[in-house]
């Protein structure tokens, strides 16, 4: 049986010469390659895709011009033993993969896949693959999505300040190895840490008469005060040395000509760099630092909001840190929302500028104003619209939009009927709501149909369900311009909900996505206290 212009047995050898051994994986690629090249129109240019780092590669590079070096070849690992030829303009192509149903046959192959024997134990493997050939493989048309389309665009190529070879500019002031992603160990700036830089004594006070201080002297008194005595720079006299003494302070370190600066960056420095990079918009910060800390405050009030991923990796860095407060928290002007530093007196500036790195893809932290929202509110129920049971969600809802400084336009109650719903969405609108609070019907009960009035009435990018209880049946959407949030009956009976949650967001005009909703997950369950104290709980933080 062929593979391409090759015998089988031609192809082994092609093969054992590039990968190293006759790959019984490969010797599959192979057929899966020849296979998908049938259905590619002659003519049309194509690329590739492997779903996985494993043999397929090679078998792709050896029989096509798709190569991981011109660019062609995407390796996307999904775990699944397939790839796809496409037309490397359209996208439009066939998905080859090994199909289990037909694998039953063939059981030294399906051995082989499900790794139930080595390798080396089946002798008739690759005799079993060249009988099988295609007819164990299954076969799709494919449209491939936009972002896999094409070669990406030339990059700008910038020379590392720490290595000095040239890398990508795009991925940021140094590159990757020397941001600490490379395979090699480097101890050699946490030797540095820790030996600090040469040149760096310590005085006796009685001899460091007439010398600047090189950082802050902190004062504890238990119980009472923390606070810097004396400060960087500042010229120590005979004044000073009683009080030195009674702080314990025996030794200090200060200001001298043969420290070095190329190496070394002063914790003051690194600091005020540092803050200078997190803060974003209506945040402020300190200056000049104090104790080696910069901290930042609310330039406004609003919903505090950190990139915690990013906020992680510079605080996975030796020698540096910063802590915040829980993000999408809502703060006052003037609040206190991080602080930052460099741990040592003097950081190595080779982790100084993988710490600046990170921060160069944009602020932390940001105060976000929220918006004085136009509420229409839609109660949904039968029992409800019909006088049997007394409302309570109005006064809810517009109890808590209203401590946002928001206004309600228009309330409507209405029965569970999709068209009603719908005409109730409308009716909202033309009030001039800009935020639409529904609330009940969201359950799986059959004559809750909230969700589908909401959709004919033209609800886009709904999201239905978090992971937060209470509050599991939370809905969100969009019509035209205008949020919509859809709360549960469960806010009939506990005070804090998922709606407490989310408000807050929506009203900062933050893009809720169902990973951010996965999210709150993770401390998404309520205490149900007997008094509720939200928002000082742990509940969705």
């Amino acid at each position: 049986m062929a593979i391409g212009s090759y015998s089988y047995e031609e192809f082994l050898r092609l093969v054992e010469s590039f990968h190293g051994y006759m790959a019984p994986g490969v010797a599959m690629g192979g057929f899966m390659v020849d296979l998908a090249g049938k259905h590619i129109p002659e003519g049309v240019l194509f690329d590739a895709i492997s779903e996985t780092p494993k043999d397929i590669p090679d078998a792709i590079q050896l029989l096509t011009p798709c190569t991981m070096g011109n660019g062609r070849l995407k390796v996307i690992n999904l775990g699944r033993y397939a790839l796809s030829l496409f037309d490397m303009h359209e996208g439009n192509g066939i998905r080859v993969f090994l199909d289990l149903q037909k694998l039953h046959a063939w059981p030294e192959i399906k051995t082989w896949l499900f790794q139930l024997k080595a390798k080396i134990d089946q002798d008739k493997l690759l005799e079993e693959i060249q009988r099988a050939g295609p007819d164990i493989l299954g076969i799709q048309p494919i449209q491939v999505c936009a972002e896999h389309i094409g070669k990406p665009e030339r990059r700008r190529i910038a020379t590392c300040i720490l290595c000095g070879e040239a890398y990508p500019a795009q991925d940021g002031g140094i590159c990757r190895g020397c941001q600490g992603e490379g395979p090699y160990l480097n101890t050699g700036d946490q030797e540095k840490l820790h030996a600090g830089p040469p040149g760096l004594k310590a005085l006796a006070v009685e001899d460091a008469m007439g010398k600047e201080l090189l950082h802050d002297l902190t004062q504890i008194i238990p119980g009472k005060s923390k606070k810097p005595a004396f400060l960087h720079g500042q010229q120590i006299n005979i004044g000073d040395l009683c009080r030195l003494q009674q702080m314990g302070r025996r030794h200090v370190y200060v200001l001298d000509d043969n420290l070095p600066e190329s190496d070394w960056v002063h914790e003051n420095d690194a600091a005020l760099a540092f803050a200078r990079a997190m803060a974003g918009e209506g945040v402020s910060f300190s200056g000049p630092p104090r104790e080696g800390k910069v901290s930042f405050t609310a330039a406004r009030s609003g919903l505090f909001v950190a990139e915690t991923e990013r906020m992680e990796r510079f605080n996975l860095l030796s020698g540096v840190m910063c802590a915040s407060l829980k993000s999408y928290t809502m703060v006052d002007e003037q609040c206190t929302l991080a602080g930052t530093r460099a741990i040592p007196l003097f950081l190595p500036r080779g982790d100084f500028h993988r710490a600046l790195s990170i921060l160069q893809k944009g602020p932390l932290f940001r105060v976000l104003p929220m918006r004085k929202a136009r509420v229409g509110v839609l109660v949904t129920g039968n029992e409800i619209f019909e006088g049997l049971v007394e409302d309570k969600f109005i006064p809810i809802i517009m109890s808590k939009v209203e401590s946002f400084g928001c206004t309600v336009v228009r309330s409507l109650i209405v029965p569970d009927a999709c068209d009603d719903i719908s005409r109730g969405i409308e009716s909202l609108l033309q009030a001039g709501a800009d935020l639409l609070v529904t609330t009940a019907g969201l359950s799986v009960d059959p004559d809750d149909v909230t969700r589908r009035g909401l959709a004919d009435a033209g609800a886009t990018d709904m999201l239905y369900g978090a992971p937060i209880l209470p509050g599991a049946m939370t809905l969100l959407a969009r019509i035209g311009k205008a949020q919509v949030i859809g709360v549960p009956a469960c806010a009939l009976y506990f005070k804090t909900t998922s709606f407490d949650l989310l408000l807050p967001r929506l009203l900062a005009g933050i893009t809720i996505e169902r990973s951010d909703l996965a999210k709150l997950g993770h401390g998404g369950l309520c205490m149900e206290c007997k008094t509720c104290t939200y928002p000082k709980c742990p509940f969705g933080r």
